[in-house]
C-alpha cells in the first residue's frame, strides 16, 4: 500500500468529532452503546473506539450504525444534515465536503445538507490494490453505482466474479453482495459512488 497522504490530508475531519456527533445522536436516541451494538450488529468495543475516535471504520459499519439510529448517514459526518425544511437542490465541493479515511478507502461525503436522502453519494480515492488488506467483504443492503473519475478500478465479488472500470466506465450493482475496489495502477483511482437502500 502507497504511503499516505498528499497535501490535502490536512483538510481530514476530526474523527474524535465525528465520534461526538455520534455519540449526541445516540444519546438522543436513549440508546446505551450495547443496546446500539445489538441493533446494529457493530461490535460494542467498535463502537466504543468509533465515539472516541480511536478507529478508522468501513462504510458498511457507519451504515449499519446510521440505519439502527434512524438517520441519514451524512448526520454522522456534517451535523448540517439535520437541517429542517425540503431544500429544491443543494451543492457540493471537494473542497468542502465532509472527509474520512478509511484503511482502504477515503470518503468525501456529498449533499450531507440535503435532508432524509434516499441516496447516498460520495467521492472517492480507492487506497487498496490487494485483496489482503480487506479482513473481509464489505456487504450493505441496497444497490451501489460507481463510476471511475481517474485510474482504473477491479471490482472484486465473493460470488468470484470481478470487473475492471477504466476511466468514465460504470457498474451498477446488488450492494449486498460481497465486494471491494482495488486500484491498479501506481496512481490511487477516483471515483464518485451513490449507494441506495431498497
Amino acid at each position: 500500500m502507497p504511503p499516505r497522504r498528499s497535501a490535502t490530508a490536512a483538510r481530514t475531519p476530526d474523527r474524535a468529532r465525528m465520534g461526538a456527533r455520534l455519540r449526541e445522536i445516540r444519546k438522543a436516541h436513549g440508546l446505551t452503546l450495547k443496546a446500539l451494538s445489538a441493533r446494529s450488529g457493530v461490535a460494542l468495543s467498535t463502537l466504543s473506539k468509533m465515539e472516541l475516535g480511536q478507529i478508522s471504520v468501513s462504510y458498511e459499519k457507519f451504515a449499519a450504525v446510521a440505519k439502527a439510529l434512524d438517520v441519514d448517514i451524512a448526520r454522522l459526518f456534517d451535523p448540517r444534515a439535520a437541517a429542517k425544511g425540503h431544500p429544491t437542490v443543494v451543492r457540493s465541493t471537494l473542497d468542502t465536503a465532509p472527509r474520512y479515511d478509511a484503511d482502504n478507502y477515503d470518503y468525501r461525503m456529498l449533499a450531507t445538507d440535503f435532508p432524509a436522502k434516499r441516496m447516498t453519494p460520495l467521492h472517492g480515492r480507492i487506497v487498496a490494490r490487494k485483496m489482503e488488506a480487506f479482513d473481509d467483504f464489505v456487504r450493505h443492503p441496497g444497490e451501489e453505482f460507481v463510476m471511475v473519475l481517474s485510474g482504473a478500478v477491479r471490482i472484486a465479488f465473493e460470488t468470484g466474479e470481478s470487473i475492471v472500470l477504466k476511466r468514465q466506465e460504470s457498474a451498477y450493482f446488488d450492494s449486498g453482495v460481497g465486494h471491494v475496489y482495488l486500484s491498479l495502477g501506481k496512481s490511487d483511482a477516483q471515483v464518485v459512488v451513490v449507494m441506495a437502500q431498497r
